[in-house]
């Protein structure tokens, strides 16, 4: 079309529409990119496990004080290096966006490769929200751990938020943030909602909200029991995932699900993420999450989550999520 206008325009007119045209697909470039299209009222850097953080605050009203955020999103990154060993990438922003007349902490994405940053954090505080509110809040750590995995096509979306909802509490516990009982208790109350409904085809086909958060993060739970299995709990999924950062599998990179795993099995020596995904990525598959628990020695009781540590799978739990040890006390004189 641009060629068939040239021939009826002057070149005075032709350039000035031209013009026009570029200025128009720049200003939708813009509104297009989430990490525009806020004014940033002031920055803290953050330096932890090997990365740089640029922490940006947006312009707008907040209760609590900046450094009180700041601490918040330093406990976020300091559980995602414990669980990988490191920060996932070495670059890194996070936008803090306050919203008038709410409370807590919500709307968070992440994108990889982000105007020079390898991964973009995007999250919502706020105006009233408390230091109780950042207490309880998980986003921040889940919207960290999606910078420890590479990006991929739709129809794996879910081992993207599938390891964010499985990783964030297991991360939180070896920072002391949450008790090794809470998590495993908050696992076996929600679970089982990625259990395939009737009408499932099979996590790669089946993208429902149930499927890809909590199907993704049954798949890493049954992948991080049976790693420690075939191992004799000697390696997790923690091993896996390490290595596929290790390799360049970050979010700033596209890879398909199987490079991945592929890559996660080698470093395990076993073939269990491969063949895992195999049987589960076009076919329904339910777990007996009763049986499982039990194996586990996690027990719900009146008194609430209780451990056995005669169970079968034991010290597999106890190698995925255990209470870091407490210092010694001083004798008493």
């Amino acid at each position: 079309m641009m060629r068939r206008l040239t021939k009826h325009l002057t070149q005075p007119a032709f350039f000035a529409l031209l013009c026009a045209i570029l200025v128009l697909s720049i200003s939708q470039c813009a509104a297009g990119q989430p990490d525009r299209g806020f004014e940033i009222a002031t920055s803290r850097p953050i330096h932890i496990g090997g990365a740089e953080i640029q922490l940006d605050f947006a312009s707008g009203e907040m209760d609590l004080p900046v450094d009180t955020v700041l601490a918040h999103v330093q406990s976020a990154a300091s559980a995602v290096t414990a669980y990988f060993g490191r920060f996932p990438v070495d670059r890194a922003r996070i936008v803090i966006i306050p919203v008038p007349g709410k409370a807590g902490v919500f709307g968070g994405t992440t994108w990889g490769d982000m105007s020079g940053f390898q991964g973009f954090t995007r999250i919502h505080i706020g105006q009233h929200s408390t230091k109780a509110d950042l207490a309880d809040d998980w986003m921040m750590t889940h919207e960290l751990v999606h910078m420890g995995f590479p990006s991929m096509p739709r129809d794996q979306h879910w081992i993207e938020e599938g390891l964010a909802t499985y990783i964030e509490p297991i991360a939180r516990v070896e920072t002391g943030e949450l008790t090794a009982k809470q998590i495993w208790g908050d696992m076996m109350h929600d679970m089982h909602k990625g259990e395939p409904a009737a009408d499932d085809q099979g996590l790669d086909h089946t993208h429902t909200w149930g499927r890809t958060y909590w199907g993704g993060a049954m798949f890493c739970l049954v992948a991080d029991v049976e790693i420690h299995r075939a191992t004799g709990n000697r390696k997790g999924l923690r091993d896996a995932l390490r290595a596929i950062v290790a390799g360049g599998g970050t979010i700033d990179h596209d890879w398909s699900l199987p490079q991945a795993l592929e890559l996660g099995d080698r470093a395990t020596g076993t073939h269990v993420l491969a063949e895992l995904y195999a049987k589960w990525k076009d076919a329904p598959v339910p777990v007996d999450l009763d049986k499982l628990w039990s194996d586990l020695g996690i027990h719900s009781t009146a008194n609430g989550i209780e451990f056995a540590a005669d169970a079968p799978l034991s010290k597999v739990r106890e190698a995925i999520a255990s209470d870091p040890p407490q210092p010694a006390q001083p004798a008493q004189q």
